[in-house]
């Protein structure tokens, strides 16, 4: 059942296959993150609060199916009132071809811990109220093979609409900034982030320079596979002694640990 499911959803999509994006990004090695080319990360996210009357970002998200948004699990909250925004780079603006959605229904990971974001199961899915219509500039992010491991130094892509720094502005147009994956024997060590990073997520950057950060969160680790865009991370966290601390890489969860269960919220929802 679950391979008719990702069949269907590939059917769907057929006009504009997952991770292709139609307008492909521009992958500098910038230090410090850039403000992408506009669509070029189509199936990113912006998720939304309501607070005093106005819509306040708070996470990135991904498209992953025309009726299915990725986020992590400390994202949501119960008290508030959430839309998703797809088709966005400046979110100060309104953007031809963008919709907003309220989501008809958001599903945490069951073994999700509130009160230990490092326990690990940080992802959640978010039902749209409707199919969305792909187009050039909202598509949907393939997801990685099950249980597929990133070799280290793998050069991926995070973005979202984050802190450009610790304490920092957040920006008004979407961002990108290349993150080398640290190997979870390396990270793991007691000089990086140790015992905290568990199996189940990825560490990528480190070098003191460029990260994730505040606002990023939910948001994909974007890792070319052939030709097509794979998301194989939801931001789940970063230190504590800053965003773009040393040897202190942004941590995701990792997708492929989780395909299975983003299967059967799809096919049960």
């Amino acid at each position: 059942m679950i391979w008719v499911l990702f069949a269907a959803l590939a059917l769907v999509s057929a006009a504009f296959g997952c991770g292709v994006p139609y307008y492909p990004p521009n992958l500098s090695r910038i230090v410090g993150g850039e403000d992408v080319k506009p669509n070029s990360w189509p199936w990113q996210a912006s998720l939304q609060y309501s607070s005093s009357g106005q819509w306040r970002h708070t996470c990135g998200g991904t498209l992953i199916a025309t009726n299915w948004v990725m986020t992590a699990a400390h994202c949501i909250s119960s008290s508030r009132t959430y839309r998703v925004q797809l088709g966005k780079y400046d979110l100060t603006v309104s953007e031809k071809g963008s919709v907003s959605l309220t989501p008809q229904k958001i599903i945490v990971h069951p073994k999700w811990d509130s009160s230990k974001v490092s326990n690990g199961n940080d992802i959640a899915m978010i039902k749209l109220p409707e199919h969305v219509t792909l187009s050039k500039t909202i598509q949907t992010a393939c997801l990685p093979p099950a249980n597929s491991i990133l070799s280290g130094n793998t050069a991926c892509y995070v973005t979202g609409w984050g802190r450009l720094q610790t304490g920092g502005a957040s920006p008004k147009v979407l961002q990108q900034g290349r993150l080398l994956v640290v190997n979870h024997a390396t990270c793991s060590q007691s000089s990086w982030w140790g015992s905290t990073v568990k199996t189940s997520m990825v560490c990528a950057g480190g070098d003191g320079i460029i990260s994730g950060c505040n606002g990023d969160s939910g948001g994909p680790l974007n890792c070319k596979s052939g030709s097509k865009w794979e998301v194989h991370g939801v931001a789940s966290f970063v230190s504590s002694l800053g965003c773009n601390y040393l040897r202190k890489p942004t941590v995701f969860t990792r997708v492929s640990a989780f395909n299975d269960w983003i299967a059967q919220v799809m096919q049960k929802y």
